[in-house]
C-alpha cells in the first residue's frame, strides 16, 4: 500500500510541524504520531492524528502524559498534550530527528485515555 521511496509517518514517532493556529513567530514543534499505520502509510489518506508536545512542564494536568527525555530522545523532558489532539496535513510533517525514539503502544493507548479524560468521558 506504499509507495517505493515515500517516508510515512508511523504510530508512535515523533515528528515535526509548524500549526498554522500558533503565533508567526513560534518554530517548529515535536508531535507524536497517533493514527494507526493503516490510515498514516495509506497513499490516498492526506492527514495524521498527532498529539502535540510541549516543554512547558511546570503545572501538568490530568490530560497530560509527561515523556521523560531519555525515554524519547529529545533535548528537554516533555508533555504529551492529549486535550490538543489534531490532524495535520501529512506533507507538512518534518521527518524524526535522528536518535528520537518511537512511543511505545502502551503509552499511546494512555494517550488515548486521556483524551477521554479531555474530553470528560470518564466514570
Amino acid at each position: 500500500m506504499t509507495s517505493p521511496g515515500v517516508r510515512y509517518p508511523l504510530r508512535g514517532e515523533i515528528w515535526w510541524t509548524h500549526f498554522p493556529t500558533g503565533p508567526p513567530d513560534k518554530g517548529r514543534r515535536p508531535v507524536v504520531v497517533v493514527s494507526t499505520d493503516d490510515r498514516n502509510c495509506h497513499p490516498r489518506a492526506s492527514t495524521v492524528l498527532v498529539v502535540p508536545l510541549s516543554t512547558s512542564i511546570q503545572r501538568p494536568g490530568p490530560w497530560h502524559l509527561l515523556l521523560r527525555a531519555g525515554e524519547t530522545g529529545l533535548r528537554e523532558d516533555s508533555l504529551a498534550k492529549a486535550e490538543n489532539i489534531c490532524t495535520v496535513n501529512r506533507v507538512d510533517l518534518e521527518e524524526p530527528v535522528q536518535g528520537h525514539r518511537a512511543l511505545a503502544s502502551r503509552q499511546i493507548c494512555q494517550l488515548a485515555e486521556l483524551v477521554r479524560v479531555a474530553m470528560g468521558c470518564v466514570e
